[in-house]
């Protein structure tokens, strides 16, 4: 009966844990073509990882967008280690119930997508991408509170 016990359980933590779906995704193209291609839509892109300190600091701010600004779709590109996707990343997201779609993208060829996101991109994080008709604003910052991330989207956007 123990073993039943402990096995219903970790089978009821697994499918907890996996509500977050995340896509896996090994190149910034891919990327890109997969989650950002919409020319309707305005994504608010942040980069980020649970390893960065400021990064999940703001993240509640990046939510908050996410469920009061329906003019744009925020979209969380965690740069976590592959190896600690279920370890780590999946926990996290489960932890702090992040809500707004997130992906995981593990290419290390830095030198060929960094610049395709921001050619003055010198690889820190967080950083934020918006992207609206084709037009991209990059910033790499943290927004310290979620008034100053929505009044920095709005007036990018507008």
């Amino acid at each position: 009966m123990k073993y039943f016990a402990l096995f219903a359980f970790t089978v009821l933590f697994s499918l907890q844990i996996q509500a977050q779906k995340v896509v896996v995704y090994d190149n910034y193209t891919a990327l890109e073509k997969a989650v950002l291609s919409d020319v309707n839509t305005t994504y608010v892109v942040n980069f980020w990882a649970t390893w960065c300190a400021p990064c999940v600091k703001e993240l509640p701010h990046f939510e908050q967008l996410n469920s009061e600004n329906k003019k744009v779709k925020v979209v969380l590109v965690s740069l976590d280690f592959q190896n600690q996707y279920e370890a780590k990343l999946l926990p996290f997201l489960k932890k702090k119930d992040i809500k707004s779609e997130v992906v995981l993208l593990t290419d290390k060829d830095y030198n060929t997508w960094l610049p395709a996101v921001d050619k003055d991109w010198s690889g820190s994080i967080p950083a934020t991408l918006i992207i609206k008709n084709g037009k991209k604003v990059f910033v790499e910052k943290m927004f310290a509170s979620y008034d100053e991330l929505n009044q920095y989207v709005n007036s990018t956007i507008n």
